[in-house]
């Protein structure tokens, strides 16, 4: 095994996810794509606002995503807002199930990327964050911001 057999190209990291949403476990798994969809996500030319995920009859769909037309693709581009079926095993489809059953949980995608040439995405059981937890989790930022700041200027 080769050293690029292994190697993992982030293509994107959603990071309004981990802020608007208390990511408590998480999860890889595969995407079924159509032709010019996969071209397009290599080139970066997708986004993530709004899109979750939702168990449906013991399967894992991904609504919302929105992955651009090829530039240079033909008439058979995809649908850039189609509902994508994500690939994951039965056990672990139906775990996600249950918690998301429950009230305030919510799967969430939280990064794509390039292993072993095939696309994956991370997903994330994510609880909302109230108003005030926002707050704190910026105050936490700038506090650490500041200290490393401070630790730069004294060395």
């Amino acid at each position: 095994m080769s050293k690029a057999d292994t190697s993992v190209k982030i293509l994107s990291v959603n990071k309004k996810a981990r802020f608007n949403y208390l990511i408590e476990e998480s999860l890889e798994c595969g995407i079924e794509l159509k032709g010019t969809e996969v071209k397009s996500i290599r080139s970066n030319k997708f986004s993530y606002s709004d899109s979750y995920c939702k168990v449906i009859d013991g399967e894992l769909w991904l609504t919302g995503f929105h992955i651009s037309p090829y530039d240079f693709g033909n008439i058979h581009n995809h649908d850039p807002l189609r509902e994508r079926r994500l690939l994951a095993h039965s056990s672990e489809i139906k775990k996600l199930g249950k918690k998301v059953a429950e009230k305030g949980y919510t799967l969430v995608p939280l990064k794509v990327y390039l292993k072993k040439g095939k696309v994956k995405i991370e997903l994330g059981i994510g609880k909302g964050k109230k108003l005030f937890d926002k707050r704190e989790s910026i105050k936490e930022k700038d506090t650490t911001r500041e200290t490393l700041r401070e630790i730069k200027n004294k060395y």
